[in-house]
């Protein structure tokens, strides 16, 4: 579609007010033109499908922070009026969707799926073999002679409408989509019968299957980045089990593979809205970022706060995350009724902040009172879907990023003020989110000198996320029965994170999750942080928690030699400078000049201060392993990333084969 603005005759708030009214559910004469999107129940998330609504049918492309929460119809209104008085010489994004002429092509990886990707290679310390998200949910009344066939050709009929369920991951970190027919392309489910199981042999079996999903998730390197299983027991009831790797599906994926799959399980002939673009036109298309004025503004904006940044929650530790080898996550989970989250959801917007602002001011609070500190750096998970196409929100794709967020959280301040500031903030920032967080994150690093996790405590919210997608899940399946989300379980597994913080909605409930590394932390600290972040949640839905003055923590306690998160020694190695000496050390200075486009005239000269980064730090491995014959780990590569480190650690490789 052109961005040239089209004609609209008379003012444009009616359409908005539609828009409004589509999206929210609400009678379009009831919207005020002077009544935020925010009072009206309206989010962020939301806020994406309004710009790419306002994009569609009024014909002008507004970015994510002119249509934020806070924004009004008449606010619009003014701003659609300049934009189409200015026809295509103001864009609000710097880029446009442009379709793949060939789409056998391989393509870039985003820059979080880059850190899921180095993850996988052990890169970084808090990694896994696999970066993905697990759950399964009780299944009942199945017709358990149909129930394998109708879930198969669900399968394959969501395949070809979904491409990104036929991409794989290239040894060098591209992606690429395979076509329909080619052999292994579509994931095929493995079915379990256990109907004629013990009630005992069938639990076992279950929980083996659990813990086998849980540990190794799906690998896009080697098949599809989707692990479907069905277990079918006594009685005409199963289970359902889904694996999705992070490397290839972001969370809003994951709620959409649900829908879609259940929907097309439920009937044989079901078709869904043919798709207008792909996941792999999207990430081809703002590949050009950064090359624009815009993404520059972005960064600078971002680069000048850097060196203010705070460091990292600094939460007491019983080990160097460094030191850990995890094999999952470890959760808490409870849920705030639907009626009580009703009630919180509306003292939201009587306070002007959203539900995610709330719930993150509310755990940056237990934060603080754990870590002892007010001012820290929290990162956020962010959907990151830049309406370049209305269809943006219908299609499977790793389009996640992180924000970082340093937040200062007043002393004395009640916690509607502290709430209030962060939804500030969190359209402050949100408003330069062209560069993402991981992209801030690696110059933070270079900053610090470090290859460590700069903000490993991290909040994720999906509020809204039902609401933006339209309908409920269905509850019926066809063959695989009735979904019964009361008996549903979830395993999340990221790298670089000790600590996150999930909230989402399940069937009119608020879930308030902890997801950690368990190993990092003393069980009862995690224990109180958990119950007082719930307790907190609670009183907000109540009523009472808004106007309370917030206890908050005077100054960091515990000794300056207690090991805290953030607050250890980086220990990296240092091999010496001058000019490469050995043939090996020339060898390596070569391959980074092809591979970065600079000279490397000094030994000790740093990989990431020429210009590389993790990604290319994978491929730069890859390429001297061909030539040596030896692979040095990512992580050998990471403690002393010079050429004359690199040597040391390639030597040690090749001597110990």
């Amino acid at each position: 579609m052109s961005l040239t603005a089209v004609e609209h005759p008379g003012d444009p708030a009616p359409l908005l007010a539609e828009i409004w009214s589509e999206l929210l559910g609400l009678d379009r004469n009831t919207i005020e033109p002077d009544v935020s999107f925010l009072r009206y129940g309206g989010d962020s998330v939301l806020a994406v499908r309004m710009a790419a609504l306002i994009r569609k049918r009024l014909g002008v492309v507004l970015a994510l922070a002119d249509v934020g929460a806070e924004s009004t119809v008449a606010e619009l209104a003014a701003l659609v009026r300049q934009r189409s008085a200015a026809g295509s010489a103001i864009r609000a994004l710097p880029v446009e969707l442009q379709r793949r002429a060939d789409q056998s092509k391989p393509f870039p990886l985003l820059p979080l799926q880059q850190g899921y990707f180095v993850g996988q290679q052990g890169g970084w310390e808090l990694s896994y073999e696999s970066a993905h998200f697990y759950s399964d949910v009780a299944l009942r009344d199945i017709d358990s002679d149909e129930a394998a066939e109708a879930l198969t050709d669900a399968l394959r009929r969501l395949a070809e409408h979904q491409p990104m369920l036929r991409a794989r991951v290239t040894s060098d970190g591209m992606q690429y989509i395979l076509p329909p027919d080619a052999p292994g392309a579509v994931p095929a489910p493995r079915v379990y019968d256990l109907r004629d199981a013990s009630p005992d042999s069938a639990s076992a079996s279950l929980i083996e299957l659990r813990a086998e999903m849980i540990a190794a998730g799906p690998d896009p390197t080697q098949g599809p980045g989707l692990d479907i299983r069905l277990t079918l027991l006594p009685g005409g009831e199963g289970r359902l089990h889904t694996n999705m790797s992070l490397l290839l599906f972001d969370g809003w994926s994951a709620t959409l593979l649900n829908r879609e799959l259940l929907e097309l399980s439920a009937d044989w002939n079901a078709l869904l809205a043919p798709l207008e673009m792909g996941f792999d036109d999207y990430v081809a298309s703002v590949e050009a970022l950064p090359q624009s004025a815009a993404w520059a503004t972005d960064r600078d904006w971002w680069w000048s706060r850097l060196d203010e940044m705070p460091q990292p929650p600094a939460l007491p530790l019983v080990v160097d995350p460094r030191e850990v080898r995890a094999t999952t996550m470890a959760n808490r989970e409870e849920y705030l009724s639907p009626g009580r989250w009703a009630a919180l959801r509306d003292r939201c917007a009587a306070h002007d902040v959203t539900p995610s602002t709330a719930m993150f001011t509310a755990f940056a609070i237990v934060i603080a009172r754990w870590s002892g500190q007010r001012r820290m750096l929290l990162n956020s998970l962010q959907l990151n879907r830049l309406p370049l196409h209305p269809d943006v929100h219908r299609v499977f794709g790793a389009f996640a990023s992180t924000m970082l967020l340093p937040t200062d959280l007043a002393a004395g301040a009640s916690f509607a003020a502290l709430a209030g500031e962060a939804q500030r903030r969190f359209t402050e920032y949100a408003g330069h989110a062209l560069v993402t967080g991981v992209e801030v994150s690696r110059e933070l690093g270079r900053r610090r000198g470090t290859h460590r996790p700069v903000a490993p405590v991290v909040f994720q919210s999906t509020l809204g996320m039902d609401t933006a997608m339209g309908a409920q899940q269905p509850d019926s399946a066809g063959p695989l029965g009735q979904v019964a989300m009361d008996d549903f379980f979830h395993q999340l597994r990221t790298p670089q994170v000790a600590l996150e913080a999930r909230f989402y909605e399940l069937r009119g409930s608020l879930a308030i999750v902890f997801s950690l590394v368990e190993e990092l932390f003393d069980r009862d600290q995690v224990d109180a942080a958990y119950a007082d972040l719930v307790a907190l949640v609670g009183s907000l839905a109540d009523g009472d928690g808004w106007d309370q003055i917030v206890e908050l923590p005077d100054e960091p306690e515990g000794s300056p030699t207690e090991l805290r998160l953030g607050r250890y020694a980086d220990n990296r190695a240092t091999a010496g400078d001058g000019p490469p000496a050995s043939e090996l050390e020339q060898t390596i200075a070569a391959l980074w000049e092809d591979l970065l486009g600079v000279p490397v005239l000094d030994r000790g000269t740093n990989f990431f201060e020429l210009g590389g980064d993790s990604l290319l730090a994978v491929r730069a491995l890859a390429q001297l392993a061909k030539r040596i014959g030896t692979t040095v780990p990512v992580r050998d590569f990471l403690a002393d990333p010079t050429v004359a480190g690199v040597a040391v650690a390639a030597s040690t490789a090749v001597a110990s084969r």
